[in-house]
């Protein structure tokens, strides 16, 4: 098959679907195996063990990972349970035929496919266009950078704490909404941080929030 091909069955769909996200937390975890223990710990996909990812059709192919569980599967929902190095994940499958809201959906954002599927807690959220780019090559790449993206937000985090030593425990408030991709959370923790001197507009996101305080501190 190519990889251009998009296959017509729903079955072969989901095992390339299934096939992109292992290649993807492959690329992922072998990437950061060099890591130092503490610092490869503290990864959202090795902290996490066992994660859910949904993937959610619209007119592009929306990849969610969630260190939350989701309700047992129901009518024709279908889930595929996968590991690799430690780490399990759920992989869960939606389209307007589970779910009729992602047809209604105006505009194939993030932020509204998180709203209709009800997860605001994202570990990472992917889109991905549906052919060439489900390919092992593209999942490769996507994982490496994902890797890379994690690994640097845990030092920048790490060097946070060590800048403001005596807000400590609202750093690490602060990390743990910057990992999940808590905008609005992020942006009121920059502001208590920062004693409002970093003040964001709305729909700046986390990691966006987290550089502008550390442009801050490093004034």
């Amino acid at each position: 098959m190519s990889t251009n091909a998009v296959p017509a069955e729903p079955e072969a769909m989901r095992q390339l679907v299934s096939d992109y996200v292992l290649a993807l937390h492959g690329a992922y975890l072998d990437h950061t195996r060099h890591l130092p223990a503490g610092e490869r710990g503290r990864l959202p996909l090795v902290a996490g063990q066992r994660v859910t990812v949904v993937a959610a059709a619209t007119r592009r192919l929306h990849l969610l990972a969630t260190a939350d569980h989701l309700p047992a599967p129901q009518g024709p929902e279908v889930e595929i349970v996968e590991d690799y190095l430690g780490l399990t994940w759920v992989l869960r499958f939606y389209d307007p035929s589970v779910l009729p809201a992602l047809g209604l959906l105006q505009e194939d954002q993030p932020a509204e496919v998180r709203r209709v599927l009800g997860m605001d807690d994202v570990l990472y959220h992917l889109t991905v266009d549906v052919g060439g780019g489900l390919g092992p090559h593209h999942a490769q790449h996507s994982g490496v950078a994902l890797a890379n993206q994690h690994a640097k937000t845990g030092r920048d985090l790490e060097g946070l704490r060590h800048a403001l030593p005596l807000q400590s425990a609202t750093v690490d408030e602060f990390g743990v909404c910057v990992r999940r991709g808590l905008p609005r959370a992020s942006a009121l923790l920059a502001a208590e941080l920062t004693e409002h001197r970093v003040s964001l507009p709305a729909g700046v996101s986390a990691l966006e929030a987290l550089r502008a305080v550390l442009d801050d501190v490093s004034r």
